[in-house]
C-alpha cells in the first residue's frame, strides 16, 4: 500500500514542476510582453540537449511506462521494435527534413506545407494535426495516467485526470513552449531515472538473465526475447510487417507530426537542431531495457511464483483473465520499498504531464498560427497568444470527453498504433514526396490527404464494425503500408494529371538527390550530424543483431 512518505513524494514533485514551470515561461522584465515567437517556439533559443531531452519526454509518457511494460509482460521484447525503428526515423528528420524546417522559418509544419504545396494542404494538415493531438497525445496519456492513480491510490480515474489536466495546462498555457521544455528537460531525467529503478529491482528479484531464459525455456517462451518474428507471426508484427508498415507510421509521427517536431522548430540554429534530434535518437535505445524489459521480469517472476498477479485477474465467460494493463502499478508496489515507490509515482506523472503539456503546446500553435490567423491575419502576436491558450484548454476538456471510448483497447499500446496506422499513410506519403519528388503537385498533395484520409477512416471503421471480413483480418501495421501505397499512387497520378507550378519558395523545399543533403557540411568533429547519424546507425546494426 502508498505510504504517507510516498504520497509526500509525490505531491511535492507535482508542486515542483508546476512551479518550475511556470516560473520558466514568464521569467522576462515586467515591461516585456509575451510574443508569439516567445510563447509557441521558446524565442528560437534551444540547444542541442534540451531539445534531444524534450522530444523524449514528448514521446515517452506515462502511457509508454504502462503499455510497454503491459506488452513486455504479454509479448516480450517485439514492441520494442516502436522504440529502436524511431533512430532511423529520426536519421530521415535529421538529414533530410530538418534543413528545410530550419531554412524557411516555418513556425507550424502545415506552414511548411503550404510552402511547398497550397493552402488546402496546411488547412487539412492543420485539422488533422489537433485531431490526432487530442486523441494520441493527451486522451491515451490520460488514460494510462488514470489507470495508474486509480490503482495506486485508489482516487477515482476521472478526479485523478482533471487534476493532473490542471496543473498540467496551467503552466503550459500560461508558460508556452519555454516552460514546457524546460519541465520537459527535467521530467526526461526523473522518468529515465525512475524506469531504470523498476529494472533494477525486477532484474535483483528475479536473479539475472540466466533465471530469465531458463524461466522462458520451461514455459516454451523463448520468442519472447526476440525482436525479429517470422512471417505469419500470430501477434501480426513479422519482420516484414515492421519493415513496411513501421515507416510510414514512424515517418509521420517523427518527422511530420507537430507535437514532435515543434521542439526542433525551436532550435537556435540547424545545427544544434540536428544534433538535438540524433540526441534523442541515442536515448531511444533505452526504452527496451528500461521499459519493456520489466514487463518480461514480471512475467518470469509471475512463472517463478514471486509476484502475485491475483489483483489483476478476472472471470470473463467461465475463464480467469489477467488483465494485463495494470501490470507496471503491480510491480511498484510489489517490488518497491516505502520512498522508492514516490520516486516511480513522479517518474509516471514526469511522463504524463510532459505528454501532455507538448501537445498542448503543438494545439496552440496550430489553432493560432494556421486557423485563427488564416482568417484574421493581421491578428497581433497578443491575440494570438490568447487564442492559443483557449484553444489549449478547450483541447484538454475534449480529450477528456474522449475518455470511455480509448478505454475500450485491451492494450492501450496497440491502441494508439491502430489508430495511428489510419492516420498517418496520407501524411508521409506527402511529406516523403514532397521533399524527394520535385513533380510532386500541390493538387496532388490535396486530392492525396483528402481521399487519403477518408479512405483511412473506412477502412478503420470495417475494422471495428465488422472484423471479421478480409481487411479485418489485416494486421494493422501492414494495412499502414497499403494505405501508403494507394497514397502513393493517388499522388503521383495525379501530379501527372495536375502538374507542378513551382513558386519561388517551393524551389527550395526538395532535394534534387538522395545524396544533396549529406553536402551540408555542418559541425565539425564528434558533433557532426554525418558522424552521429553512422554511429547510430552502427549500435542498431548491433543490438538488432544479437535481439533477432
Amino acid at each position: 500500500m502508498i505510504s504517507t512518505t510516498d504520497i509526500v513524494i509525490t505531491i511535492g514533485y507535482i508542486l515542483f514542476i508546476v512551479t518550475i514551470g511556470l516560473w520558466a515561461g514568464t521569467r522576462k522584465k515586467k515591461s516585456e510582453k509575451t510574443s508569439s515567437g516567445d510563447y509557441f517556439l521558446a524565442g528560437k533559443t534551444l540547444k542541442w540537449p534540451m531539445i534531444g531531452l524534450a522530444l523524449f519526454a514528448t514521446n515517452i509518457s506515462c502511457l509508454h511506462l504502462v503499455s510497454l511494460a503491459q506488452s513486455g509482460f504479454d509479448s516480450g521484447l517485439l514492441n520494442g521494435n516502436f522504440e529502436w525503428m524511431a533512430a532511423f526515423t529520426l536519421i530521415l528528420l535529421a538529414v533530410f527534413f530538418i534543413p528545410f524546417y530550419i531554412r524557411s522559418g516555418v513556425t507550424t509544419l502545415p506552414d511548411f506545407l503550404e510552402r511547398r504545396y497550397n493552402r488546402a494542404c496546411r488547412d487539412w494538415l492543420a485539422f488533422i494535426s489537433i485531431i490526432s493531438a487530442i486523441i494520441i497525445h493527451i486522451a491515451f496519456s490520460f488514460l494510462a495516467g488514470g489507470i495508474v492513480l486509480e490503482t495506486l491510490f485508489g482516487i477515482n480515474m476521472y478526479i485523478s485526470i482533471i487534476t493532473i489536466a490542471a496543473l498540467t495546462g496551467l503552466y503550459t498555457i500560461i508558460g508556452g513552449l519555454r516552460a514546457v521544455v524546460v519541465t520537459e528537460t527535467i521530467q526526461s531525467v526523473v522518468l529515465i531515472a525512475g524506469a531504470i529503478i523498476i529494472t533494477i529491482f525486477s532484474w535483483n528479484k528475479l536473479g539475472g538473465w540466466e533465471n530469465l531464459t531458463t524461466v522462458l525455456q520451461q514455459h516454451d517462451s523463448m520468442d519472447k526475447l526476440s525482436m525479429i518474428r517470422p512471417i505469419g507471426d500470430e501477434s501480426g508484427m513479422s519482420w516484414i510487417s515492421i519493415f513496411l508498415g513501421y515507416p510510414i507510421l514512424g515517418i509521420w509521427y517523427w518527422c511530420a507530426d507537430q507535437t514532435i517536431v515543434q521542439r526542433a522548430l525551436g532550435a537556435k540554429d540547424e545545427d544544434q537542431a540536428k544534433a538535438g534530434v540524433l540526441f534523442c535518437g541515442f536515448i531511444k535505445i533505452l526504452p527496451v531495457f528500461i521499459f519493456v524489459l520489466p514487463g518480461l521480469f514480471a512475467y518470469a517472476l509471475y512463472k517463478s511464483n514471486l509476484m502475485d498477479l491475483s489483483g489483476l485477474q478476472t472471470v470473463v465467460d467461465g475463464k480467469t483473465v489477467i488483465n494485463t494493463k495494470g501490470i507496471y502499478t503491480l510491480m511498484i508496489t510489489q517490488l518497491l520499498p516505502s520512498g522508492l515507490i514516490g520516486i516511480l509515482v513522479a517518474a509516471l506523472l514526469s511522463g504524463l504531464m510532459s505528454q501532455i503539456a507538448g501537445a498542448l503546446n503543438s494545439i496552440a500553435t496550430l489553432s493560432s498560427y494556421d486557423l485563427y490567423k488564416r482568417f484574421k491575419p493581421a491578428t497581433s502576436d497578443q491575440k494570438l497568444v490568447t487564442v492559443g491558450r483557449w484553444s489549449a484548454a478547450i483541447a484538454l476538456l475534449v480529450s477528456i470527453g474522449l475518455l470511455p471510448l480509448l478505454n475500450q483497447y485491451t492494450s492501450l499500446f496497440e491502441g494508439i498504433n491502430d489508430i495511428i496506422a489510419h492516420i498517418a499513410p496520407p501524411i508521409t506519403c506527402v511529406f516523403l514526396l514532397g521533399v524527394f519528388w520535385k513533380k510532386a503537385s500541390g493538387k496532388a498533395a490535396q486530392y492525396t490527404l483528402w481521399l487519403g484520409s477518408f479512405l483511412g477512416v473506412v477502412v478503420f471503421a470495417i475494422n471495428k464494425l465488422n472484423p471479421d471480413t478480409l481487411i479485418g483480418k489485416i494486421p494493422f501495421m501492414m494495412m499502414a503500408f497499403y494505405l501508403f501505397i494507394a497514397c502513393v499512387i493517388i499522388q503521383v497520378s495525379c501530379s501527372y494529371i495536375y502538374p507542378v507550378v513551382h513558386t519561388e519558395q517551393s524551389k527550395k523545399l526538395y532535394w534534387n538527390s538522395f545524396w544533396e543533403p549529406l553536402q551540408v557540411k555542418g559541425w565539425t568533429g564528434f558533433g557532426n550530424y554525418k558522424f552521429l547519424s553512422a554511429l547510430l546507425l552502427t549500435i542498431m546494426v548491433v543490438l538488432y543483431s544479437y535481439f533477432k
